[in-house]
């Protein structure tokens, strides 16, 4: 199980070779790879977080997945810093035996980090405006399912 905070870019295909390197016991590999999207004029999206604080509370919900659903390896990246429309934000993988605990735990942490993860995101559009991202009513009410 690992947690990443980081401004670098990564390469999902790495990130997957090096969590099930040697695995025979994993069946299901899913993975989630967030990106920037470039629409309503975005220029850029910034994102902000406490060094250490985001690391143990990603490091909290990752556990909570683990103790949920028999996960045999799981990964949480996301970056930090400017990114541009394309540039990816955030990686989970997950691996279990079978492929149903894969998909449900990922969706469980991907939930988490678009609801309630201590990152803060501010827009810039091509216009010069600048504006604070809130999470949609629809990552709300996707969260819930998980209470």
């Amino acid at each position: 199980m690992s947690v990443r905070v980081q401004r670098e870019d990564f390469d999902i295909g790495t990130e997957v070779k090096r969590l099930t390197a040697g695995r025979t016991d994993i069946g299901a590999v899913v993975t989630f790879t967030g990106t920037v999207r470039g629409d309503d004029g975005l220029a850029s999206m910034a994102l902000e977080h406490y060094p250490g604080m985001t690391e143990d509370e990603l490091a909290r919900v990752e556990a909570e997945a683990t103790a949920r659903w028999p996960l045999l390896a799981s990964l949480i990246v996301h970056r930090v810093g400017t990114l541009a429309p394309g540039d990816n934000i955030v990686l989970v993988v997950t691996a279990s035996l079978h492929r149903q605990a894969a998909f449900e735990a990922a969706e469980f942490l991907m939930d988490y980090l678009k609801t309630r993860a201590p990152f803060w995101k501010r827009e810039l559009t091509t216009d010069g405006t600048e504006r604070w991202v809130e999470p949609r009513e629809s990552d709300d009410r996707a969260a819930v399912r998980w209470k």
